[in-house]
C-alpha cells in the first residue's frame, strides 16, 4: 500500500475516533452506503439496455471513430 495512502487512512481513523457530530457520522455511514452499491444497479432498464447493445456493436466491430463522432455531434457540443 502506498505510504501517503496509508497515512490518509491513518488520518481519518483518528479525526473519526473524536468525531461527536451525529450528523456529520450519519452522512459518512450513507456515502459509504453508496460507494459499497452497484452503479448497475442504480441505472434504469433502458440504460442497461442501451449500454449493453453499445458493448454488443463495440465487440462486433461496429464502431465508428472519434472524430466521426465528433463530426456528427459537433452542432450540440
Amino acid at each position: 500500500m502506498n505510504a501517503q495512502v496509508l497515512d490518509k487512512k491513518i488520518e481519518l481513523i483518528q479525526w473519526l475516533s473524536t468525531l461527536e457530530d451525529k450528523k456529520v457520522i450519519d452522512e459518512l455511514l450513507k456515502f459509504r452506503a453508496a460507494q459499497s452499491q452497484d452503479w448497475w444497479r442504480t441505472l434504469e432498464r433502458e440504460e442497461q439496455a442501451s449500454i449493453e447493445n453499445g458493448i454488443k456493436d463495440a465487440e462486433n466491430g461496429n464502431v465508428k471513430s472519434h472524430t466521426a463522432a465528433k463530426n456528427l455531434y459537433e452542432k450540440w457540443l
